[in-house]
């Protein structure tokens, strides 16, 4: 089942408005309706989606027992568009980071949000403020945690602009989050963890790996909320699910000239795909795409019926250009490749990107420590 994303309602760019809020920030609208408290803990789980934990309580006695709803993302179901939604409060369609990969503004490469490769100024292609920024302002102790490798990334300068801590493991990451939350005054620190999503991709979120995987995440997050100050109130959500596609239901662009034919550029991921075309055959290419991948394995858009959908929400004009002219959100155990550009994408169990329940439902759980 495909859904749409609950921009302004319950999703993921709702999360901090509504924590400041909690906090008693004027002018800040509490819309998840979380508790009042001084003190709150985020942590975002990459990876985590509402499906898959609500299908393993075994391994996650821990979350499990944390009172928990189900919110999106937003679409794409990307790591980077994930981030700078949560940071920013702004849906994709604003920020305008629209994917891992999607075309160079005004030029024909490919543009990896991720690595921000190739180098372009964060601050030009993502010009709103950063929530933790605003958090500051208003006499929060804002922190964002991370590995010091990430400090001066493009991706942390787009999505997480405010004071940056450096922590690795997860020792580091709990005593540094517990040593952010005692500042005086009220206080707001973001936690990342990254092995979840990283296991997926490789081994599979129905693997014994991921589950594994999964148990070390249900400590983790167990050893963070009985080490935070009494009061603060533990936050945890994830920024996209995940599927797995055997390799007999991928398509490969490679393998299709009628998947080529009057296209410049090919960008997106396997279960989300930008593509950009020549000019006057957006209407031909989309055709094309409609009859290879059929309406059961795609939703194959223009980018103006895209919009129109509310995919993205709303949508600046400076990133219109960033969306596909025709845009891919494929269905079911499908998933579409391109082996010459994405070689990578070959060599995967776990896919996300696209608007099914296992991909867009994250949870957010509440625990008051």
């Amino acid at each position: 089942m495909t859904l749409l994303p609950r921009y302004g309602e319950g999703s993921l760019s709702d999360i901090v408005p509504s924590v400041l809020g909690a906090l008693g920030i004027a002018g800040e609208q509490n819309t998840l309706g979380l508790p009042p408290a001084s003190r709150y803990c985020l942590l975002l789980v990459d990876g985590l989606g509402w499906n898959l934990l609500r299908r393993h309580p075994v391994q996650t006695p821990f979350l499990s027992s944390l009172t928990g709803q189900a919110i999106t993302c937003g679409v794409p179901s990307t790591t980077a568009t994930s981030l700078t939604s949560l940071g920013t409060g702004l849906p994709p369609g604003r920020h305008g980071v629209l994917g891992y990969t999607t075309r160079v503004p005004g030029g024909k490469g490919i543009f990896n949000a991720l690595k921000w490769e190739p180098a372009i100024d964060p601050v030009t292609y993502q010009p709103h403020p950063g929530l933790f920024e605003r958090a500051q302002r208003s006499g929060v102790a804002a922190s964002v945690l991370g590995e010091r490798r990430f400090r001066e990334s493009g991706l942390t300068k787009a999505a997480l602009r405010g004071p940056f801590r450096a922590a690795k493991t997860y020792g580091e990451r709990v005593a540094t989050a517990v040593e952010a939350v005692n500042e005086a005054g009220p206080a707001l620190v973001y936690v990342y963890e990254e092995a979840l999503d990283h296991t997926g991709h490789q081994a599979g979120c129905e693997s014994a790996a991921w589950r594994h995987q999964l148990v070390m995440v249900d400590r983790f997050v167990e050893e963070l909320y009985e080490s935070l100050p009494a009061g603060t109130v533990l936050l945890v959500t994830g920024d996209h699910g995940m599927v797995d596609v055997p390799r007999e239901y991928r398509v490969d662009v490679d393998d299709h000239p009628a998947l080529r034919d009057g296209v410049d550029l090919i960008a997106g991921e396997a279960r989300f795909r930008h593509v950009y075309v020549a000019d006057g055959a957006a209407a031909d290419v989309q055709a094309s795409w409609k009859g290879v991948l059929g309406d059961s394995r795609a939703s194959v858009l223009s980018r103006e019926e895209a919009v129109a959908a509310g995919w993205f929400g709303a949508v600046e004009s400076r990133v219109l250009d960033r969306i596909g002219d025709v845009v891919v959100n494929v269905h079911g155990r499908c998933a579409v490749e391109r082996r010459s550009v994405f070689p990578v994408e070959t060599k995967l169990v776990g896919f996300h990107g696209a608007t099914s329940e296992d991909e867009l439902l994250v949870p957010l759980l509440a625990g008051r420590a």
